[in-house]
Order: structure tokens, then C-alpha cells, then sequence
């Protein structure tokens, strides 16, 4: 049987410290962006931690301090069109989305700088959110011709309301971790030095505890939203075809050229 823990990372991080899991984005010069390859080693890594008993806790997090991760490579999306090759030509963002749901161990999201579209919508969907206190958070899909809206739209209108989830999608601002907490999105927000402490400090309480039971307690309560994965499923479909259009190209182009979009001829 092939060992599979013996795959090359190029993208990402994985270690593993007295039952927590570091998955770490490692791309800061490109703001831990993600291409196609980066979210298959993310994959793996999640199934690593997934497959070994030694870990009950998993946190999730970028290198560096300016970005936990800012979404989909735009520069790689403006060279190829796409973001890259994938091990099975497909990009898999919305199976890596459903994984850490489906995981059956908790996933803290360690917020160590920008969360930005595709990497807010990671956020979003960890069990729980540790971010520093200079984290921002927010979406860029609509300036840059995507779009999330699955997991990243309907569940978020779930954790914070809906009025809000469109403000957020709607005018794509920036809004820092303490507005975040407040609207329930975060669940502490400490000093950037302090992050890793404090996410350790977390993951041993749970350690502490059954994991069986947080095994069906995670379960239990993704049930009430399990329909939204349809929805996601349907909505990456569309996402595929709209990427391909010269309405997203218009907003490829001007975010590489750093230039403002004109959309008002697809109005």
C-alpha cells in the first residue's frame, strides 16, 4: 500500500503537535491565494487529519501575518483562465468546502491577517474562528467576475443574518475582526502574537473532552443546513460557465491591472 503522507506539499503546511493539526497556506507572496494545486494539497491534508486518531482538533491558517487567505489567484486566473491544473482536472474548491464540514473532528479557523473572497468563504465554513486583531475580513467576488453562492452565501446569511450577508456580498467591504465578532461571525479575537496560544488553548479543552460526541454534535448541527449544499453544487456549475464570459474577464483584467472595473454594459 502506497504511504500516502509522503506527498510532496508545495502550497501548504501540515504538522501535527500533541492532537492538533496545523494546515497551513503557504503561498505569502501571493497573499496565501489559492490555485487548483492548492486546494488539492489542502485536500490531502484535511484528509490526513481526518485519517489519523492521533489528531482531534484541526486548525486551519496562512503564513506570515498579512493573510489567512484572500480566495482564488487572480494573477494565476488572468495568465490561463482558470486557476491552474488540478491532479484530476477539476477544480475542487466547493468538495474542499464540503470536507471540512464533513470532517468529523473541529476545525478552528486561525484568522491571521486578510480573509477575503474565496478565503472568508473558508472561513465561514470551519466550525469555529480564532482571528487576530488587525484580521480583515470580507468579499471581492463581484468586483472580480465570480462568485460563491453556496456555503459562502445561504450559511452565511445563516450565522449572521441576512441583511447582512448582502452588504457583505453587495458592496464587497472590508470589516475588521472586532465588527466580525460582534456580528457573530468570529468567536475571539486576541493580539496577533497571541493567535496560536490562544487556538492552542482551544483545541485542548475539546481535546479534553469526547469525541464522540463532538463527532455527532458537529454532525447534528450541520444537519439544519446540509440543503445547502445543492444549492453550492448548482451554483459552482453556473460559476464554471460565468468564468468564461467576457463580464468576469472585465473583472479579472481590471483587479491584475489595478484599474476599476466597467460593468455597466452587462447591466
Amino acid at each position: 500500500m502506497p504511504n500516502m503522507n509522503s506527498r510532496e506539499l508545495v502550497d501548504t503546511k501540515y504538522e501535527v503537535d500533541n492532537g492538533l493539526a496545523w494546515i497551513t497556506i503557504n503561498r505569502p507572496d501571493r497573499l496565501n491565494s489559492f490555485t487548483s494545486n492548492t486546494i488539492d494539497e489542502l485536500i490531502h491534508c484535511f484528509k490526513l487529519a481526518w485519517g489519523n486518531p492521533e489528531v482531534g482538533v484541526i486548525a486551519l491558517t496562512g503564513t506570515g501575518d498579512r493573510a489567512f487567505c484572500v480566495g482564488g489567484d487572480q494573477k494565476q486566473r488572468l495568465e490561463t483562465g482558470d486557476y491552474g491544473e488540478s491532479e484530476y482536472g477539476i477544480f475542487q474548491d466547493e468538495y474542499l468546502q464540503r470536507l471540512i464540514r464533513d470532517i468529523p473532528k473541529p476545525v478552528i479557523a486561525a484568522v491571521n491577517g486578510f480573509a477575503i473572497g474565496g478565503g472568508q468563504v473558508l472561513h465561514v465554513v470551519c466550525d469555529l474562528s480564532i482571528a487576530a486583531d488587525h484580521a480583515k475580513f470580507g468579499q471581492a467576488g463581484p468586483r472580480v467576475g465570480s462568485f460563491d453562492a453556496g456555503f459562502g452565501t445561504a450559511y452565511l446569511a445563516r450565522l449572521i443574518g441576512v441583511r447582512r450577508a448582502r452588504e457583505i456580498w453587495y458592496l464587497c467591504r472590508q470589516y475588521d475582526a472586532q465588527t466580525m465578532m460582534d456580528w457573530g461571525l468570529v468567536n475571539a479575537v486576541v493580539p496577533k502574537e497571541k493567535l496560536k496560544d490562544e487556538v492552542r488553548k482551544w483545541a485542548d479543552e475539546m481535546l479534553s473532552l469526547s469525541p464522540t460526541a463532538l463527532k455527532i454534535i458537529k454532525h447534528s448541527i450541520n444537519a439544519d443546513t446540509e440543503s445547502i449544499a445543492g444549492i453550492s453544487s448548482m451554483a459552482f456549475d453556473s460559476l464554471n460557465i460565468f468564468t468564461k464570459t467576457a463580464e468576469s474577464a472585465e473583472g479579472v483584467e481590471a483587479f491584475n491591472s489595478k484599474s476599476k472595473p466597467d460593468f455597466s454594459k452587462y447591466r
